[in-house]
C-alpha cells in the first residue's frame, strides 16, 4: 500500500457520555450537555498506529479537525484535499471554527461526502475514516456513486460513534491502525445504520445500507447480532442476590433490562439505570427486601450516574452479541470515571449468547481502564451457572 485517505467525523459519539444514544441530529443538545469530542483523539491513536508501521505513506486528508489535525499529530505530513470552510453551506458562519476545534465543529454529512470525493481523485489504496455507522454510511454511498471510478477502493473505519452495527470497523483504534498499515486483501462487508430517533425509544431498526470492500483480519470487528434466548431464569437469580445498600449501575440491553423487571424497575431498554437496594432494617426498625430499593438515575448520562453513585457498587452489563463487547459500545455513558467508582462489576449473559463470542472486548477511551479489565470474567449464564470468559 503507498497511499491512504483520511476523514475525521470530529463530532462522532459526542453523544454517548451525556445518554443520547447517537449524535445524528443532536449535536446542539449533546454540546448543552456537556458533552467532548472522542473523535480526534481516537483518531491520533489510530493514525500513530499506522505510523509505526508504515511512516513512509502517502497522506490525503481534508483539513483541521476533519483529519489534518490528526493526520500532522501522528507524524505525517498530509496533502489537504478538502477543506470545510471553503464549501457554500449556509450553515456554517464560522469556516475558522470548523477547521480547529473539534469542540465548535459543524461539519455534516456534506462534508464528509465531499472530503470522500476529494480523496478519491488522488488514487488512494484506502478510505481510512473515523465515526461510528453514519459515517461509514456517508463513505459506502460515495464508493459506490463513484463506481468504477473509485477502482473498488476499500473502506476501514475507527471507531468513534456511538453504536456500531456496521462490521467495517476495527476493534479499536489501534487495531484499525495496524490493519490499515498491513492489509493485503479485501473481502466484502456489511454497512447498517439504525434509526437513531427510534433507538432513544427503545427500538433497535436496523437496516442493510451497503456492502463494501474491507480490509481482512481478526481484528475487523462483527456486524451486531441479536441473541433472543431466554433469561427469565438468569434474572431471577441475580435479583436473589442483590445485596442490601448497594448501588447498581445497570447498563442496555434486554439481557439487563430482563434484571431490573425481576427487581421491579421500569428499565430504560437502551439507556442506563441507577438503583439502590434498600437496606434490610431500614431507619424505623422495620425490615425490607434488599429487592424494595430506589430508582436514583433512569436513562441516566455520566453526570448524573456519578451525581448519585454511594459505595458499594456493582455495574451490571451484558456484551454486545457477535462482538463481544462489554464497554465501549452503546454504553459510553458507563465511562472510565464510573467504572473506576465501582467495586465490582457483573457480566450477564444467556448461555447462547457467549457460544458465538469467543472473547470479550472493551474499549472505554482509557487505556488504564482497558488494561484493568482484561483477564478472565466469571460471567453469569443462569441462576446458579457462571462461564469464565477472557477479556482481551
Amino acid at each position: 500500500m503507498e497511499s491512504i485517505g483520511v476523514v475525521v467525523n470530529p463530532i462522532a459519539g459526542m453523544g454517548g457520555r451525556v445518554g443520547l444514544k447517537g449524535t445524528d441530529g443532536n449535536v446542539a443538545e449533546a454540546r448543552r450537555r456537556g458533552a467532548e469530542p472522542r473523535a480526534p483523539a481516537r483518531a491520533r491513536e489510530a493514525l500513530r498506529s499506522v505510523h509505526r508501521r508504515a511512516p513512509s505513506l502517502t497522506v490525503y486528508t481534508a483539513a483541521g479537525v476533519m483529519g489534518e489535525r490528526a493526520v500532522r499529530d501522528a507524524g505525517y505530513e498530509p496533502t489537504v484535499v478538502y477543506d470545510p470552510s471553503e464549501s457554500d453551506r449556509e450553515t456554517v458562519s464560522d469556516g475558522a471554527a470548523i477547521a480547529s476545534d473539534p469542540a465548535t465543529a459543524e461539519t455534516t454529512a456534506a462534508d464528509t461526502r465531499a472530503a470522500v470525493r476529494a480523496l478519491l481523485e488522488h488514487d488512494i489504496d484506502l478510505v481510512f475514516f473515523v465515526g461510528g455507522d453514519g459515517t461509514a454510511v456517508d463513505v459506502a454511498e460515495v464508493l459506490d456513486a463513484e463506481g468504477d471510478a473509485a477502482g473498488e477502493t476499500p473502506m476501514l473505519g475507527v471507531p468513534a460513534g456511538v453504536k456500531i452495527y456496521s462490521s467495517v470497523f476495527g476493534v479499536t483504534p489501534a487495531d484499525a491502525g495496524r490493519i490499515a498499515a498491513e492489509f493485503d486483501r479485501v473481502e466484502p462487508r456489511e454497512v447498517n445504520d439504525i434509526d437513531e430517533d427510534a433507538y432513544r425509544e427503545g427500538t433497535v431498526r436496523t437496516e442493510l445500507k451497503a456492502v463494501v470492500p474491507v480490509p481482512v483480519a481478526p481484528a475487523v470487528q462483527s456486524g451486531k447480532q441479536v441473541s433472543s434466548g431466554s433469561v427469565d431464569s438468569l434474572a431471577a437469580g441475580f435479583a436473589r442476590e442483590v445485596e442490601p445498600g448497594r448501588t447498581y449501575v445497570f447498563g442496555p440491553g434486554s439481557t439487563v433490562g430482563a434484571i431490573e423487571t425481576e427487581l421491579g424497575i421500569n428499565p430504560t431498554p437502551l439507556g442506563v439505570d441507577v438503583w439502590r437496594a434498600a437496606n434490610t432494617v431500614g431507619g424505623d426498625g422495620t425490615t425490607a427486601s434488599a429487592a424494595d430499593g430506589e430508582l436514583l438515575a433512569r436513562d441516566a448520562a455520566e453526570a448524573d450516574i456519578l451525581d448519585v453513585l454511594a459505595d458499594p457498587v456493582t455495574i451490571v452489563v451484558s456484551p454486545i452479541g457477535g462482538q463481544g463487547f462489554v464497554f465501549g459500545r452503546g454504553n459510553h455513558q458507563i465511562s472510565p470515571a464510573v467504572i473506576r467508582r465501582a467495586d465490582d462489576i457483573a457480566v450477564v449473559a444467556a448461555g447462547e449468547k457467549l457460544d458465538d463470542i469467543e472473547s470479550l472486548r472493551v474499549d472505554t477511551d482509557d487505556a488504564a481502564v482497558d488494561d484493568e479489565l482484561r483477564g478472565w470474567l466469571r460471567v453469569r449464564t443462569g441462576r446458579f451457572t457462571t462461564r469464565l470468559v477472557t477479556v482481551v
